[in-house]
């Protein structure tokens, strides 16, 4: 999963994780540390729906938007991640993500770091058919998943590179059905003069799809999205409980 951070929340994080060293007028916010269980244990009754403005508030374009149309595009996004779910579990016979990828001729690797990057990054789609998992999240997580509060919580013996790999494989099955598919054929009108127009496709949309997919592929009782403090958790703690904090706060829950 491509998560992109609070620019001015997580920026410090990444700098430190990938030796960036910049000067910066900068005070990072302070967050009260939680447990993790604790987050999780919250996080996961989230109904899917007020999840929306969480996974618009990354969308670049979210000013534009008013609440009624990011209503609309959520429930068509999950919508879509869980038809074409049910499609290619159809087609290979199997909700397996691995045998999945290379049923779709993707190419999966799994090295431990990214290679140039001044973010933290989980995983990455590169067209046209390469997928990278990065083993150090993975290996945290692994980590952090022996406390049994933990593992009984978010997984209950899911396979976090698996979950990861599913969100991936949506935005191949995007690039394949780009001219028909909800993600990529839903736009925005920016501006208009006369019969000049300037048409957007929205980011947002296709991730929240590929979160539904994920979901849907591994039975997952909770929305992925949980998954963003999770990962966090082990590089920052205090990171992980801010991303909490807004999460709860977004969905109008009292942290």
């Amino acid at each position: 999963m491509n998560w992109k951070y609070i620019k001015q929340k997580l920026r410090p994080i990444t700098d430190g994780l990938f030796g960036k060293q910049r000067i910066a007028r900068y005070e990072k916010p302070h967050y009260e540390i939680r447990t993790l269980d604790y987050m999780l244990e919250r996080l996961v009754k989230i109904p899917e729906l007020d999840w929306r403005h969480y996974a618009f508030s990354r969308e670049p374009l979210n000013g534009k938007f008013s609440p009624e149309q990011r209503l609309n595009w959520m429930q068509k996004s999950l919508e879509c991640g869980k038809i074409y779910a049910e499609k290619i579990i159809a087609e290979f016979g199997t909700d397996d993500a691995e045998t999945i990828a290379r049923g779709l001729g993707l190419e999966v690797y799994y090295p431990q770091y990214p290679e140039k990057t001044d973010r933290v990054l989980f995983a990455e789609f590169v067209k046209p058919n390469r997928i990278n998992i990065f083993m150090d999240a993975i290996y945290r997580a692994e980590r952090l998943m022996k406390n049994r509060k933990i593992e009984r919580v978010i997984f209950c013996g899911q396979n976090l590179a698996k979950v990861i790999l599913s969100h991936e494989i949506f935005h191949h099955i995007e690039e394949k059905f780009k001219h028909e598919i909800f993600t990529m054929t839903e736009k925005i009108r920016l501006w208009s003069i006369g019969p000049i127009h300037n048409d957007s496709g929205i980011f947002a949309l296709g991730e929240i799809a590929a979160m539904s997919f994920a979901k849907e592929l591994n039975h997952l009782p909770y929305s992925p999205y949980v998954m963003d403090v999770f990962l966090v958790y082990d590089y920052s703690a205090e990171e992980s409980s801010g991303l909490y904090e807004e999460m709860m706060t977004l969905a109008g829950l009292e942290p």
